[in-house]
């Protein structure tokens, strides 16, 4: 999945804020508070998002309904866990860096969610 540019993140943060799926119109009327977007330019966004496959789309009557296909935090996993993946990226120095960048609060979560997995994934001694 590749990164998403700052206008797309902004619908996705408009799709991922809402309880239910939105319609254009919708999403062009929540985004006008934060700055001038064309309808059709919010139609294209998401249209492209769901070729994407980052957003569904269901036809409900003559308005499309979109909705996030997966949660923002399951999709930075998604672009992180892709980043490292590429060939040319010392995966091990790219860890090493980015754990150098936490915050001390946020290297305690990694400790956590580290040793949740690690539970899950350890043979039972029963």
């Amino acid at each position: 999945m590749a990164t998403l540019g700052e206008l797309e993140r902004a619908v996705m943060e408009q799709l991922w804020a809402a309880n239910s799926a939105l319609s254009v119109r919708e999403v062009h009327q929540a985004l006008g508070s934060e700055r001038e977007l064309a309808y059709t330019t919010v139609m294209t966004v998401l249209d492209r998002l769901a070729k994407k496959d980052v957003v569904s789309r269901e036809r409900v009557g003559r308005a499309w309904m979109y909705r996030p296909t997966s949660t923002r935090e399951a999709m930075v996993a998604e672009v992180m866990h892709s980043a490292l993946g590429e060939q040319e990226v010392d995966r091990s120095a790219a860890l090493m860096a980015f754990v150098d960048r936490v915050s001390p609060d946020e290297m305690a979560l990694l400790r956590e969610a580290l040793g949740q997995v690690e539970e899950r994934h350890s043979p039972r001694r029963d």
